[in-house]
């Protein structure tokens, strides 16, 4: 197994050292080119009534210089150059009109009341929620009860701190 591999590996080495080398002996030297040109250019000039070839003219003429002109690493792109927008002014307008906050409406339903010797209870419901509360207490930290009659209920809202009243009773 081991003798494989070597084997494979010295089979790869002389193939690519033959390609390197095999351009250098198939192809014959510039010089040699070069002088059988020369020689053979007056016969077959000569022969078929062209003119003859100088090689003085082409080493005369200067090497054109090919590099190319400006920056090498541009940036380039397809897209269309961006068209700049424009500002314009507009007044602003002092007056805007600013709307008071408002004040919600009672959310709780009376339900009943309970009078016992010190103090009245009520019984509010808001959706599924009953609420029996006092004189002093306060709703889920937005409505606050100020004051409680035989007739009406009245209430703080306290993000404005407005009052509105609920009524409780009848007169009968």
């Amino acid at each position: 197994m081991n003798t494989k591999r070597v084997t494979g590996w010295v089979a790869f080495f002389g193939v690519a050292a033959a390609l390197a080398w095999l351009p250098e002996y198939i192809s014959p030297s510039e010089d040699a080119d070069s002088n059988e040109a020369a020689l053979a250019a007056p016969a077959k000039t000569a022969s078929r009534g062209a003119l003859p070839a100088s090689d003085t003219k082409a080493k005369d003429t200067p090497i054109k210089d090919l590099s190319p002109a400006g920056d090498l690493f541009a940036a380039k792109s397809w897209k269309a150059a961006p068209v700049l927008a424009t500002v314009t002014e507009q007044a602003i307008n002092p007056a805007t009109v600013v709307q008071a906050p408002s004040l919600p409406p009672v959310p709780f339903q009376f339900v009943g009341r309970l009078h016992d010797r010190s103090d009245l209870q009520v019984f509010l419901q808001n959706g599924e929620k009953i609420y029996v509360v006092r004189n002093g207490d306060v709703i889920d930290d937005t409505w606050k009860i100020t004051g409680i009659s035989d007739l009406e209920l009245s209430l703080v809202y306290l993000p404005l701190h407005l009052s509105q009243t609920l009524s409780v009773g009848s007169t009968q």
